[in-house]
């Protein structure tokens, strides 16, 4: 039997909204929020829906499953980010279907119409087909995952420090990071400084020598999307502080405490405690409900192939931008990356293309500017690739501190993120070691949700 559903329409604040144009933004990710802030003040009224409260800063989860940072210095409210904007709303909810042809969605059970719709929920993690391996390694896209990494280490290092067995206490301080891009690039490095250094004067029975951190990755080096110079500056790095990179290898099974991977010399079984998966990215299921909505084609990996205005065929009033949509208008005809920089520019650019549209003027086309990649791997040590300016060490890890503050939406975490950092520096102490939530609570949540993976 179908659930009822009530129509939504909820009033804006100030009647001279109403008859305004409305804008619904699903996502409140960089691409969303940014879209959001160009909107305000604009001649449209704007409601902006997500599945979560607040903002997620995910290029700094790393640190907070490393305890260098709490939860709350990279999460803002939604709410006192844009809330207080007199043209825009801030609801709460899960959207589930899309009407394209009578310009509603469904979300929370109730229906919600909209003059342009800008779909921005982000992306998930993907095991390749092998999602039972979820359990024994989360993977580290939302909060819940990062406190779930930082939980298993945490608590891995407490039994290591009552275990008198040998072998057992190597396995207890031992990681195994899949993945080698920037995320487990980034992780494996704060993982091994908090493991051999940060809690060294913390734990009296452990030896940090004995602690371990193997990186794995198929291809032949890490960081393979940038220049092989700066690659091989990040693998030297890795392995000087003590991480194992295990390059050209294709895991096989992953189970508690186990991983086995294939290599050119064999098959060859990893034990550690800890398991933590960054390898593979999947586009929000929102992708596919609006390809079944309106035709539209998806990619591979889920993402929304679009027009040069993010449009969709037969549909100028949805847009799609960040890690959702495949734009490959550009000069090279390459996909625009799945990260902060190109996904602010997405979403600016399509709030201006909607206020001209509304206005009756034309708008330049959209051009993505490639500001560069950035990836830091320990205290003090980055790798950036600026436009062809390749800085390694300390430089790289200035620039990339003050393009995450930059980036960064709230000025009090900026302050708060700044003094942290600062004191990890000087001290190898982490602001944020607690051992926090329920153990596997992480598989209840994907992209965003409360619902268990699989639900309706």
């Amino acid at each position: 039997m179908a659930r009822e559903r009530f129509f939504l329409e909820l009033d804006p604040p100030d009647k001279s909204l109403k008859p305004l144009p409305h804008v619904v933004i699903v996502g409140g990710g960089f691409a969303g929020l940014q879209a959001c802030h160009a909107l305000i003040n604009q001649p449209v009224r704007v409601t902006l829906i997500d599945k979560r409260n607040f903002n997620l800063f995910q290029p700094l989860l790393y640190q907070v499953a490393t305890g260098l940072v709490p939860e709350a210095d990279v999460a803002t409210p939604l709410r006192q980010m844009v809330g207080q904007a007199p043209n825009v709303q801030v609801l709460l909810g899960e959207v589930t279907e899309i009407d394209a042809q009578a310009r509603q969605i469904v979300f929370n059970d109730r229906q919600f119409a909209y003059d342009h719709l800008i779909l921005a929920a982000g992306s998930g993690s993907s095991y390749f087909g092998h999602d039972e391996w979820r359990e024994a390694a989360p993977p580290m896209k939302i909060l819940e995952h990062a406190d779930e990494i930082r939980r298993r280490v945490l608590i891995a290092l407490e039994e290591a420090e009552q275990t008198p067995d040998p072998a057992r206490r190597a396995v207890l301080q031992s990681v195994v990071v899949v993945g080698g891009g920037p995320s487990g690039c980034e992780l494996s490095g704060s993982l091994m400084d908090l493991m051999a250094h940060a809690l060294a004067r913390d734990f009296k029975q452990l030896d940090p020598n004995q602690c371990k951190v193997t990186l794995i990755d198929p291809g032949d080096r890490v960081l393979r999307a940038m220049d092989p110079s700066l690659s091989a500056a990040a693998g030297t790095y890795l392995e000087s502080v003590g991480v194992e990179l295990l390059l050209g290898g294709r895991v096989q099974t992953i189970e508690e405490g186990k991983v086995v991977v294939n290599t050119a010399a064999g098959a060859r079984t990893l034990e550690a405690a800890t398991i933590c998966w960054t390898a593979g990215v999947r586009a929000s299921h929102l992708g596919q409900v609006l390809a079944d909505a309106s035709g539209c084609t998806v990619d591979r990996g889920g993402r929304v192939v679009v027009e040069p205005d993010f449009s969709i065929p037969g549909h100028g009033e949805i847009r799609v931008i960040g890690d959702l949509c495949s734009y490959s208008h550009t000069s090279d005809g390459k996909p625009l990356p799945g990260m902060a920089g190109p996904a602010v520019q997405m979403g600016g650019w399509v709030a201006a293309d909607i206020v001209a549209q509304i206005q009756g003027r034309q708008h330049k086309a959209f051009q993505f500017t490639d500001f560069g990649t950035m990836a830091v791997l320990g205290r003090l040590h980055a790798v950036a690739d600026l436009r062809g300016l390749k800085v390694t060490g300390l430089p790289g890890w200035i620039l990339w501190g003050l393009a995450h503050l930059m980036f960064m939406p709230a000025n009090e975490n900026r302050l708060s993120l700044l003094t942290k950092w600062l004191w990890a520096i000087a001290t190898r102490q982490r602001a944020s070691l607690l051992i926090t939530g329920r153990p596997n609570q992480h598989l209840k949540v994907d992209v965003g949700l409360e619902h268990p993976l699989g639900a309706p």
